[in-house]
């Protein structure tokens, strides 16, 4: 019995939704492993918030979940840059806390009994499933293959270049800003296909999002209207266009200013002034091309070059004006720092002093991105030949995330997505081209079939023959094997690379057991419960987010970095010698002074490593006082054994590192492990500060202020010398005391 249509039809119908059934098993089951992967941590150590920074956010969370979103918008500080204090409520982005906040109301209204502790700790996980899956709708704009969403969803889900900043306890901006950073960009490719004001609107409502939650927003600020100014120079303006960037621009900024920390930057800033030129130049493409029609072709020259020319240098002497009369904020030492990668180390120290603003080194492209980082240019390449406008798009955002990310090793971050679409694109080609060859045309193939008009145009037809099953068997054989390498790859450096918490040391015992080094948390639970509620700590910079989260402790600088004459005024008391750095601890009511030391251990991570960034940014601010070169010997060598220098070897850093190190050791054995050196037999002793604390593996070293009086002795201590010399001079002017006798 021959086929009906009808049957047909069914039949067609039904391969649909199998093919579609099983899309989204598969999507769920990426996303399932996107979120196992990033639990390494939870199983091998705890669930605990990881790094720095996170620590501060888990801070803030907690204050908004205690005390409500209007009390978290006013919110000051005042534990915090003791005395300065921080306004923090207009110094953050709040969408990572009010995301996690929300959370947490959502399921105590479902009354299921949640810490806010593990909502923070897994929100990055579970994000990293919606990452996949936003990822997945942003590569099928790309393609017609059915291959190349879901290779992009699971590379993406496992690539170690996003796990870095998205593993269990990295409660940081990134943990939601990845997601909505592609998200937004699946929403703008939507929208300029469509030409919908819904899909515009949606890309704005999400824009607003990315900016409450992460300063990296203005990398979408620059890269939509780069793409559109890129469109218009190629000649393709179209109505879509015009609706799809008019609405975002003037929805998006709306919803960024609604932000207080952003405030009016997106009117008053050089890094936003790019996305206001575009939305003015399409302005004027869209006039151009309203009057096109009603002007004859010679007037319209001329009319246009007019006013090409006046509204552009009308613009420009606009914009240096305000620039000079400071309406428009100049571009940012960070933006500098992004174009010249030296800029920073001369002029902002304090942003060369980290270690995710260095440049990146190669191996970290591989180590990071694997196989990916060689079907990447295919990717591009493949872009090129097709050149729509989300091909444009995505060849823009390749080659401008490619530079950032050599500049700048935090800015890898960025790329990974990019990497995921093109390799996918890639690799789903290879795959239909000659895995499943045998089956018919490719989509690709399909796709230029269809696009084909002048008939010139020929198709590459699926390789047939005996040759075809050979290649067939080699090319799958080859994928199978870089897949599962690639996957062995990812789970090895995550496991192993970004699943310890910075907080919580691992180390191998010679029997190859694993030995946990806790020193630091042992520090924090000590502050905690043996200081006063408000004794000041001072410290590195680095350690602020930490001391307040788990100490709770006021602290005079922390990681928020804002104030950088604080922050060199505690380089120079940690680089000064102790009749310089006690009138400095005195002055900013200092109680407690930590310290990280890893001679003992070999942890390379500690302030004697750290301490030549705190001697630049204090010279930064005192040339006269501070200077780099006292530090170093007359080779240029930076060394703490007998050959260090004076200016070294009596600073207060210097000291209360080494302080009593030597009675670990026989007598002139004293070895710095990190530094590879033997220290001087005589350690240096502390006049001003008495040694406090120091943890079992001597990671964390903590001095207690003295008072001191005038004299420099112990004001407590000379208190009871002059009760004691006032009583001695009284008996002696008196005379003897006689008893007298009826």
């Amino acid at each position: 019995m021959a086929e009906t249509p009808v049957d047909a039809l069914l039949k067609g119908s039904t391969g649909r939704n199998t093919r579609g059934l099983l899309r989204i098993i598969i999507l769920f089951t990426i996303a399932a492993a996107a979120v196992s992967s990033r639990l390494f941590s939870v199983i091998r150590f705890e669930s605990i918030i990881h790094e720095f920074d996170p620590w501060f956010n888990f801070r803030a969370t907690k204050y908004l979940v205690q005390n409500g979103f209007y009390s978290f918008w006013d919110w000051f500080d005042d534990r915090t840059w003791h005395p300065l204090g921080r306004v923090t409520g207009g110094t953050l982005y709040p969408g990572l806390m009010v995301t996690s906040g929300v959370i947490y109301h959502i399921l105590r209204f479902l009354t299921i009994p949640v810490d806010i502790r593990n909502i923070c700790v897994l929100l990055a996980p579970a994000f990293s499933g919606l990452t996949a899956f936003a990822m997945y709708l942003l590569t099928c704009e790309m393609s017609i293959s059915p291959s190349a969403g879901l290779l992009a969803a699971a590379f993406m889900g496992i690539t170690p270049g996003y796990i870095s900043r998205s593993v269990a306890g990295s409660y940081d901006n990134e943990a939601i800003a990845i997601f909505l950073l592609v998200f937004t960009f699946f929403l703008w490719i939507k929208a300029v296909k469509n030409g919908s004001i819904m899909w515009g609107a949606m890309t704005a409502l999400f824009y607003g999002y990315m900016v409450s939650a992460w300063g990296g927003y203005v990398f979408i600020t620059n890269l939509i209207p780069l793409h559109v100014f890129v469109l218009l120079c190629m000649g393709r303006y179209s109505s879509r266009l015009y609706i799809s960037y008019t609405t975002w621009y003037a929805l998006g900024t709306l919803a960024s200013m609604q932000i207080p920390f952003v405030g009016f930057l997106p009117i008053r800033n050089s890094d936003h002034m790019a996305a206001l030129g575009v939305f003015g130049l399409i302005q004027l493409v869209a006039f151009a091309d309203f009057v096109r029609g009603f002007i004859p072709g010679k007037q319209f020259q001329r009319l246009l070059t007019a006013m090409v020319i006046t509204i552009f240098g009308i613009a420009f002497v606009g914009l240096v004006v305000l620039t000079m009369s400071g309406v428009i904020a100049p571009w940012s030492g960070r933006f500098y720092s992004l174009w010249d990668t030296g800029y920073a180390k001369i002029h902002i120290p304090i942003i060369a002093s980290v270690s995710e603003h260095q440049p990146t080194a190669w191996p970290a492209f591989f180590f990071d991105l694997n196989m990916l980082i060689w079907l990447f240019p295919a990717g591009v390449y493949m872009c090129f030949r097709d050149l729509k406008d989300e091909h444009v798009f995505v060849i823009i955002y390749a080659v401008l995330a490619s530079y950032f990310a050599g500049v700048m090793v935090r800015l890898m971050l960025t790329l990974t997505p990019i990497v995921c679409v093109a390799a996918a694109l890639a690799l789903s080609t290879i795959i239909d081209t000659y895995v499943f060859a045998s089956s018919g045309p490719t989509p690709q193939a399909k796709l230029n079939e269809e696009s084909s008009t002048d008939g010139l145009r020929s198709t590459r037809n699926p390789i047939v023959g005996v040759s075809s099953y050979i290649s067939k068997a080699v090319v799958t054989t080859s994928t199978v094997i870089y897949l599962l390498l690639f996957v062995a790859h990812c789970t090895w450096v995550t496991s192993n690379a970004y699943s310890s918490p910075s907080v919580v040391l691992a180390s191998r015992m010679p029997d190859g057991s694993q030995y946990i080094i806790d020193d630091y948390r042992e520090a924090y639970y000590w502050l905690r419960q043996n200081t006063p509620d408000n004794a000041k700590i001072m410290s590195w910079w680095d350690y602020g987010y930490q001391i307040g989260g788990m100490a709770d402790r006021p602290t005079l600088v922390d990681n928020n970095t804002w104030n950088n004459t604080h922050i060199a005024t505690v380089g120079k008391a940690m680089s000064s010698r102790e009749e310089v750095s006690y009138p400095i601890l005195r002055q900013h009511d200092v109680d407690y002074v930590l310290v990280v030391f890893g001679g003992l251990l070999g942890y390379s991570g500690d302030d004697i490593n750290k301490f030549l960034w705190m001697v630049r940014i204090a010279e930064g601010i005192w040339p006269d006082e501070v200077k780099e070169r006292d530090y170093f010997t007359a080779r240029g060598e930076y060394r703490v054994d007998d050959e260090a220098t004076p200016a070294m070897r009596n600073s207060l850093m210097y000291k209360m590192s080494y302080h009593n190190f030597n009675s670990l050791f026989q007598q002139g054995q004293a070895v710095d492990r990190v530094r590879g050196s033997r220290l001087p037999a005589e350690g240096p002793q502390l006049s001003t500060l008495e040694e406090a604390y120091t943890s079992e593996n001597w990671i964390i070293r903590i001095y207690k202020v003295k008072d001191l009086d005038n004299f420099g002795r112990d004001h407590n201590n000379a208190a009871a010398f002059e009760r004691g010399h006032k009583r001695k001079r009284a008996t002696k002017r008196r005379g003897p005391r006689v008893l007298r006798t009826e």
